[in-house]
């Protein structure tokens, strides 16, 4: 039997895996895919396989970055199929193949990359440049003006090989993300923050309580039907405000409200924008 030839990005994304380079598909608009049914309203669980770059257990590329993967089985697979037609382009995830792009969104953004940075391997994109490092780090977005930083928990759109000599990641890069990024005063709502039993002694000894709250906070962002970014803000501003006064709130409950917020459209930088507001709001 004479198979079809795959699509051209399909044909792309292969050849990305190949190459050991976890690979997604993006929709219109360069946003991932949403969950599949059987992730939907957070049935999967707790998602663990988010800790690291993909493919997501689940049949379909869903859980945004965390879908990335090099599995060709994966990529070709019946559940993909479908995603693969509607593919707009091709995303990578810089982490999970051990690099840091440095999105550089404008030609003041490129210029002082010139100046502060050092040269490495650097991508045109539509109205700037990837700046690409050996070596991983945390992704936040907003470093500079123009400048996010895309590495773990990220994921960059495929724009070509690029050119120069790819150099390890220098300190220079891991000291933007001590900055905090710009944040815009929210106006969305007030909120009382609940004074703490015990003189601030921690709620959490056991974790169910922690985790129904952070079970219902997915639910409420997997549930809205519009107003995405004030349902993200709000949801963000609950969770802080009952469980943010502690230790027990940790980087990977933080994960699952990104995951659930980007799988409804948000990007990561509206989701850390969020965050950032709703901790600027309760004066953490």
């Amino acid at each position: 039997m004479t198979h079809q030839a795959p699509p051209a990005l399909l044909s792309l994304a292969l050849a990305l895996a190949e190459a050991n380079v976890p690979v997604l598909p993006l929709r219109e608009g360069k946003r991932p895919f949403g969950n599949c049914r059987t992730c939907t309203r957070s049935a999967c669980g707790d998602r663990p396989h988010m800790k690291a770059a993909g493919p997501c257990q689940c049949p379909a590329p869903c859980h945004a970055w965390g879908a990335a993967t090099t599995d060709l089985a994966v990529l070709t697979s019946a559940a993909w199929a479908g995603a693969w037609r509607q593919a707009q382009a091709v995303a990578y995830h810089p982490g999970g193949a051990g690099l840091t792009v440095v999105d550089l969104d404008n030609a003041e953004a490129v210029e002082w990359a010139r100046q502060n940075l050092p040269t490495t391997k650097t991508v045109a994109t539509t109205r700037g440049e990837h700046w690409i490092y050996f070596g991983t780090m945390t992704s936040p977005n907003g470093v500079r003006p123009g400048v996010d930083i895309k590495s773990l928990m990220s994921y960059a759109l495929w724009r070509g090989p690029g050119i120069g000599t790819m150099q390890l990641l220098p300190d220079v890069v891991r000291e933007l993300a001590v900055k905090e990024p710009t944040a815009v005063p929210p106006t969305l709502c007030t909120v009382t923050v609940p004074v703490l039993a015990g003189g601030g002694e921690c709620r959490h000894r056991s974790p169910v309580y922690l985790e129904r709250g952070i079970a219902m906070a997915e639910q409420r962002i997997n549930g809205a039907t519009d107003t995405i970014h004030k349902t993200v803000y709000r949801t963000f501003l609950a969770v802080l405000s009952a469980h943010g006064w502690c230790s027990c709130l940790t980087e990977t409950h933080m994960e699952r409200l990104f995951t659930a917020a980007q799988a409804k459209g948000e990007s990561l930088r509206n989701c850390e924008d969020a965050w950032a507001n709703a901790r600027t709001k309760l004066g953490m």
